[in-house]
């Protein structure tokens, strides 16, 4: 028996869908561009982001004893907990015949990676924690003990972007518009 139900119903139905689409689901709040700014800190290879400070291997050293070796190990070879990951070493294992063991000396393409990473992460019991200054002395720290700075040098945003990599041509460019 042919009803005018069915009908009725979907037409109600479309008559209330706009006025239900046109609602926002009143989740959340706005945020400010002041609450993002804290979590924007993101830096990329050529170093844009990177803040004013500065510091050498030799006044990171003392950082990194302090803040950093509990974890990491003495002079970042032997890490105390197994899931810090050595720091130092691991040059030319990254071949096919080896096991590699990707460290910032061995793995990492860039200088400025190592920052951003200190400076959002570390340490791990007190993230973002450290000073522009103390997160340039410990990058410059790490990366003489690489070998790839002096103790001397002086790295900053100006210096750390130039830093050249050992294994900075060991990836594959991915493109980004594939066809």
């Amino acid at each position: 028996m042919f009803t005018l139900k069915p009908i009725a119903v979907c037409v109600s139905m479309l008559t209330i869908a706009p006025a239900a689409l046109a609602q926002a689901p009143q989740l959340g709040q706005p945020i400010a561009p002041a609450d993002i700014a804290p979590w924007d800190i993101s830096i990329g290879p050529d170093g844009a982001g990177l803040p004013p400070g500065q510091g050498t291997a030799i006044e990171g050293e003392a950082i990194y004893v302090a803040k950093c070796q509990a974890c990491h190990g003495e002079k970042g070879v032997r890490p105390n907990v197994a899931l810090a990951g050595a720091l130092v070493g691991g040059m030319g294992t990254l071949a096919p015949d080896k096991t590699p063991i990707k460290t910032v000396g061995s793995f990492w393409p860039y200088a400025t990676t190592l920052f951003d990473y200190v400076r959002r992460a570390m340490p791990f019991q007190e993230s973002k924690s450290l000073t522009a200054d103390e997160v340039y002395a410990v990058s410059a720290y790490i990366l003489n003990l690489n070998g790839i700075i002096g103790p001397n040098d002086v790295i900053d945003a100006h210096s750390l972007p130039k830093v050249r990599m050992p294994n900075r041509d060991g990836f594959i460019p991915f493109p980004r518009n594939p066809k």
